[in-house]
């Protein structure tokens, strides 16, 4: 697929995702959901790609929806860009149709599902679904320019992108509700004290600070950190401890027959640097995945 909306730029094992709309302060859109979708699954089979950094071109991340439509913006009968929903034996809007769900749910589910780390370098306004697609990534590091804005009820909407689900995780529930409620746009600072991001830089070195850090996790086994990066988030809704028990147990035995792990240990005890030879596209365990997938209905 040939992308008019991101930017996919892999740099040795790094791949960054940019965002790329800047005369229009990267406003998401239909097409940038397709073509975002579409370099996730691309990084997935890609064994050369270890990590995944998502920023935006210009002065911003992605200011939100595209809302050049109009009042109209959210009404998806009056849209020509997405599939019409069918109606259902009442006549009504049939909303258990895929054709039903929302863009921004299908890119958060997408970013939720993938195998490599994804760190997001927030550059500056990240509003909307511009906010919540960054809740998906493991790690969100933001310029002293950036701003976040969880501004649904401003424009008479809900929050999307499985932000409900997300981000009553990573702030808890209390300053989840106090940013949606208020829909009021809040600078890094905040978002660093309430750990919604994990560093502010200059907006010269993020960047910099992003590539570093995805570096780190390059030189890790990767098929292990798939593992775990599933794991960690799959947890998240466990309703017990025993959960995490079974699968851990499940991926200590299986990890440690890899090669992986032989070479991990033996490069330890030599003191040198490991070179894990396993690959996320041929040698995820047999047990993965140990979930079944959702639908949507």
């Amino acid at each position: 697929m040939p992308y008019e909306t991101v930017r996919y730029e892999v740099d040795e094992t790094i791949l960054t995702i940019t965002l790329n709309r800047p005369d229009k302060l990267n406003a998401f859109t239909t097409q940038m959901l397709h073509e975002m979708i579409d370099a996730f699954d691309r990084a997935d089979k890609d064994d050369a790609i270890r990590a995944v950094i998502v920023t935006g071109a210009g002065r911003a991340f992605c200011a939100g929806a595209d809302l050049s439509g109009g009042g109209a913006t959210f009404d998806r009968a009056s849209r020509t860009d997405s599939p019409q929903i069918p109606l259902g034996p009442d006549g009504e809007p049939d909303l258990a149709s895929d054709a039903a769900r929302d863009g921004g749910g299908r890119l958060a589910l997408r970013i939720f599902a993938c195998l490599k780390p994804v760190i997001a370098a927030v550059n500056g306004p990240a509003v909307g679904v511009g906010a919540t697609m960054l809740l998906p990534m493991d790690i969100r590091l933001a310029s002293e320019e950036a701003r976040f804005g969880f501004v649904f009820v401003r424009r008479g909407i809900v929050p999307e992108a499985c932000s409900t689900w997300f981000l009553p995780r990573i702030v808890g529930i209390p300053q989840a509700l106090e940013w949606t409620f208020t829909g009021r746009v809040f600078p890094a600072r905040e978002a660093l004290a309430a750990r919604l991001v994990s560093a502010v830089h200059a907006s010269g070195e993020l960047l910099p600070a992003a590539r570093a850090l995805a570096r780190q996790m390059t030189e890790n086994a990767g098929v292990s950190i798939a593992l775990a990066r599933q794991m960690f988030w799959h947890m998240l809704g466990a309703d017990h401890p025993m959960e995490a028990h079974k699968i851990e147990s499940r991926g200590i035995f299986t990890r440690g027959r890899s090669a992986d792990v032989g070479e991990g240990v033996t490069a330890f005890l030599e003191k040198r640097k490991p070179h894990f030879t396993d690959r996320v596209s041929r040698d995820m365990p047999p047990f993965f995945p140990w979930w079944q997938e959702r639908r949507y209905d």
